[in-house]
C-alpha cells in the first residue's frame, strides 16, 4: 500500500466517523431518545452530543488534514492548479468546488450545532418552551446538514471518479 492509498483510506474512515455518526444520531438515535420523558432525554442527548463532539471535531481535523494531502498527492495543491480559472472550470475543478463549498457549509452548521445551540440546550430547563424551540432548531440544522452531507458525499464520488 502507497502513502497516497494508506491518506486516503485514513480519509474515508475519518468520514464514515462523521458523517456515519451524525446520520446515525439523526435516524436512530433521536426517534429512539423522543419517547423518553424530557429530563432523561435531555440528559441523554447532553451525553452523545458531548461525546460525539469531541469524535466529529477529530475526524473533521483528520478530513482536513487528510484531504489536503489528497490533492496535494494528485497535483492540485499548487498555485497554478487553485489560481487558474480554467482549472475551476473543468469536471475535476467543479466537483471540487462543490466538495469544498459543502465542507464549508457543514463546518459552519457543525460549529454552530455544538458550541452555540448544543451548550444553549443544555443549560435550559427540559421540557421548557425555549428548549422545545432550541431543539427545533437543532433538528433543522441537522435536517440542513444531511442535504449537505448527500452533496458532500456526491462531490466526493465524482472527484473519485475523475470529476
Amino acid at each position: 500500500m502507497t502513502l497516497y492509498h494508506f491518506v486516503v483510506t485514513v480519509h474515508v474512515l475519518a468520514a464514515v466517523l462523521w458523517l456515519g455518526g451524525m446520520f446515525f444520531i439523526a435516524i436512530v438515535g433521536a426517534p429512539v431518545l423522543r419517547r423518553l420523558e424530557p429530563v432523561t432525554r435531555a440528559e441523554l442527548f447532553r451525553q452523545l452530543g458531548e461525546r460525539f463532539r469531541r469524535a466529529g471535531w477529530v475526524a473533521i481535523a483528520v478530513l482536513l488534514i487528510t484531504g489536503l494531502a489528497n490533492l496535494a498527492f494528485r497535483g492540485v495543491l499548487t498555485l497554478d492548479a487553485l489560481g487558474d480559472g480554467a482549472f475551476w472550470r473543468t469536471k475535476y475543478g467543479s466537483a471540487l468546488a462543490w466538495k469544498l463549498g459543502a465542507v464549508a457549509v457543514m463546518l459552519n452548521i457543525q460549529a454552530w450545532h455544538d458550541f452555540v445551540l448544543g451548550p444553549r440546550a443544555g443549560r435550559l430547563t427540559p421540557g421548557s418552551p425555549e428548549a422545545l424551540r432550541t431543539r427545533r432548531q437543532a433538528a433543522w440544522l441537522a435536517r440542513i446538514s444531511a442535504v449537505v452531507a448527500l452533496v458532500l458525499v456526491w462531490a466526493a464520488v465524482r472527484l473519485a471518479r475523475g470529476g
